[in-house]
Order: structure tokens, then sequence, then C-alpha cells
């Protein structure tokens, strides 16, 4: 679709997966609305243009990312706040050292007092402080990249640790996000049943059609030629295969050309209940039998929803799909919060919502949808496999394209927080220690010199243990 407008005249499906995230199209027809940048299907349809330029949908999306990004403040450092507040008061602790030195202790001496007044500055000198943060971000961000984990800066790598709710994307997020083949009810021989209904539905370019065609030839199954073949929109399709006339599609496609298949609607409105879309088959006039077709779930999405419960972070899920099938969706894995028929704007309104109740969110995409909630969430993370303006707008990438690498950026940002608060209490600890003993005159200048070097050692060592962190899967 060219620009946002309204369908005048025609009949198609429409992929708007850009726009809801929601894989299977979805119908239009006279009277409908269209968005700019989804995908016409099937069919020739004929649309007034409504909103042009920057009053299109894709162009607010951009909008609320760009100014969500340009809203974030930067983190300020730990290490930066306490070397602030330290250097000066080891430097009067060094000149008030000297002075009682130089007036009281041993009146007269310079050298023995400036002596005292320079170990003090030797050994509470911060360099182990300001190696604290950096190098357990750099060991930190490393081992996070060789699983699969890219943080964009050190700053979110610090703030992922504070992550106490995550909304996660239906399609293509806790879904692959590419419709299959999930069931086959055949009345009889179901081989010979798969075998029409796949040389039926190979002409056609509908995604469902294609999702049965790519299952059914997946079990090895030739499929013959077809003598006609007729897309009916809105219905589903009719075809003659080895002289057998093949109906398949919806109750409405049943029930015009007079087949019974009543018996079989209870059955079809539980896959549907199930997240399916389930289409029903004649041939010659009669019911033969029933495919269905959903997206499935990643197979790790319920073992890392199961993890992120146990870390104490509230999981919910958002998508633009309808609420049955987000719901079902949802219990497969164990996902208790749903938000179902959310549009982009909705989906960024709903983590300014959770933010407002004070928790620190994390938004996980994989789409153009799902960008602006991306650039409003504390932590954005894009699913690696998705487009490049979520992967632009969020924080962290998933490169693996999975869940599971959802609780290990937060573990590995745990044991960085950790790690970098080990670091700020020795090398705080070390310089307090220090400072005293080298007031009293017990510490040599070069004493003094080794202990520090070896501090900022200790640190280094302390951070470089982040490398062997194993993650649970």
């Amino acid at each position: 679709m060219p620009v946002d407008g309204e369908v005048l005249e025609g009949v198609s499906s429409v992929d708007e997966s850009m726009l809801t995230g929601e894989s299977l199209p979805v119908e239009k027809k006279a009277g409908d609305a269209v968005i700019g940048a989804t995908i016409n299907k099937n069919g020739m349809l004929r649309i007034k243009a409504t909103k042009v330029g920057k009053e299109t949908a894709l162009a607010q999306i951009i909008k609320v990312v760009e100014e969500a990004q340009g809203s974030k403040a930067p983190i300020q450092r730990v290490a930066d706040i306490i070397s602030g507040i330290f250097v000066p008061i080891v430097v009067g602790i060094a000149v008030v050292a000297f002075l009682v030195w130089y007036f009281f202790v041993t009146p007269g001496q310079f050298a023995e007092a400036l002596e005292k007044a320079i170990a003090i500055l030797v050994i509470a000198c911060p360099c182990a402080l300001g190696l604290a943060t950096p190098t357990s971000i750099m060991a930190g961000s490393g081992r996070a990249a060789e699983l699969g984990i890219l943080f964009k800066g050190g700053e979110h790598l610090e703030q992922t640790h504070k992550i106490d709710a995550i909304i996660l994307d239906k399609t293509g997020t806790v879904t692959k996000g590419k419709p299959e083949l999930t069931d086959v009810l055949a009345e009889e021989n179901e081989t010979e049943f798969l075998r029409l209904v796949g040389a039926a539905e190979k002409n056609s370019e509908h995604p469902l059609a294609e999702a049965i065609v790519a299952g059914i030839r997946e079990k090895n199954i030739e499929l013959p030629g077809t003598e006609s073949f007729e897309a009916i929109p809105g219905f589903g399709i009719k075809a003659v295969v080895e002289g057998k006339q093949l109906l398949i599609g919806t109750r409405r496609l049943m029930e015009k050309y007079e087949i019974e298949a009543k018996h079989a609607y209870e059955l079809m409105a539980r896959l549907e209940e199930s997240g399916k879309t389930a289409m029903l088959v004649a041939i010659n006039n009669r019911y033969a039998g029933m495919v269905a077709v959903a997206d499935t779930i990643k197979e790790t999405s319920k073992a890392a929803v199961s993890r992120l419960k146990e870390m104490g972070i509230q999981v919910i899920m958002i998508t633009g799909d309808n609420e049955r099938t987000a719901k079902a969706i949802a219990a497969q894995v164990g996902i208790d919060h749903v938000r179902a028929e959310v549009l982009p704007e909705g989906k960024a309104e709903e983590v300014k919502k959770l933010q407002a109740q004070g928790k620190k969110v994390a938004m996980v995409g994989d789409g153009i949808n799902d960008a602006p909630a991306l650039a409003t969430a504390d932590i954005g993370m894009a699913i690696g496999t998705g487009t490049d303006v979520a992967m632009e707008a969020a924080d962290v990438t998933l490169m693996r394209g999975d869940l599971a690498s959802i609780p290990d950026a937060i573990y590995m940002s745990r044991k960085t927080m950790s790690n970098i608060k080990q670091n700020l209490f020795w090398a705080l600890g070390y310089n307090t220690l220090g400072i005293p003993i080298a007031a009293i005159g017990l510490l040599a200048p070069w004493v003094a010199g080794a202990a520090m070097a070896l501090s900022s050692v200790s640190v280094v060592l302390n951070a470089l243990r982040l490398q062997r962190v194993k993650v649970r899967h």
C-alpha cells in the first residue's frame, strides 16, 4: 500500500504484520481501512488516499522512535561520583598529614613530611577505582557477545539488571512468525486427502496456502497437476484435481455450496480457540476433512518464560492479534498477563503505564511495529532475526533469535553489576585502609606504589572472571 487509505472497490487479503505483528493476512473489502507499507497479497484493490507523508502510520511510528531515543538521559557512573568525593578528601588528608609531620612530629623536616604526604597520595591513587567499572563492563559485554547478546553500550549492560517487568511481542518473538501446518483431520485416507488438498492449494498465493503446501511436501507426498483453479476472496478456493472438485475454506464456503459440514464446526471452533486457523475441505460436494494452520511457538519460549519468572520478573505478552489467539499462545508458554489487539503506538503506551507504576520495563520485539515500544522502554531488546528498524531502536540485540537469550542477558547484567560492586569495594577498601597507615608513617612511598599497583591488578583479575560465566539453559 503506497499510503494510508480506504478501500473503494475490490477484495483481497493484506499482510499487516509490519503494523500489527500478526503473521496471518487480513481480508479487506470496500469501506475497510488500509495502512501504507502493508502488502497486498492476492487481489486487486482500488483505494482512496486518506493520509500521506508525515500523517501516515509509518511516519508516526518513526516520529515516536526518534522522540523516545532523544529523551533518554545518560547514566552517571558510580565510580565518577565516588572519585569526585574521594579525591578532594584524600588531597586534604595529605595536606593535613604534611602539616602535622612538618610542624609537630618532625619539626622542620620538609623531606620527611613530604614523604608521608606522597605515600598517602600514592596509596590512595584511585586507579583501581577508575578501572573498577570499565574493566567489568568490557569483560561482561564480551562474554555476553559470545552468548549472542549484543549490548549497545555499557550503560545498557548496567541498566538491564534493574528490570522487573518484561513485555514480549507475540509474533516472531514468542512464536516463529511463520504459519505452519499443525493439524490434518481427514475423514478417510489421509495421504490421498493431503495429495488432493496440496495440489489445489499450490496454485494459491495466500500465506496459509503456502504453509499447507510446505507442510504436505515435508511428508514427501507428490502433488499432481490441477485442471482448474479459482480463488474465492473471503471464502477460500475451488479447484478440480484428477477430475475431483475440491472446495477448501470457511464455513461460509461450505454453506454457499450447500455442503453438509455442521458436525465439524464444533471441532473447528476448538482449533480456533487454541489459536489455529482451520479450513474445511469438501471433495465432490461431500465434506472430507479439515486442515489447520498456526503460527507455532519457538521451542525455547516456555523454558525462557519459566526462567524469567524464577528471576522474579513479571512477564507480559503484547500483540496486535485477536484476544482468543493471543490467550491461547500465552497459555502454551505460561504467560499470565496478555494485552491483545494493540497497535504500535499502543505498545509504547503500555510500556509507559508500567513505568508509571514504578517498574523498570524491558520490551522485546522483532518488527517495525515494535520500534516505538523498544525505544520507550528502559531497555529495548530486539530479536536478531527481525527487522533492522527494531535493532536500531533497541539497546540490546539478541542474535540467536530466541527468548532464552533474555534471561541470559539479565543474568550477565546482574553478574557484571555484582562484579563492579566487588571491584569498587576492594578498590575503596584498599585505599581507605592504606591512608591511615601511610599517615602515621608506616608506609614508604615505594611500598605504597607496589600496593596501589597490586590493587589495580586484583581489580582487573576479578573483572576477567566474568569471561568464564556459565549460563543455564
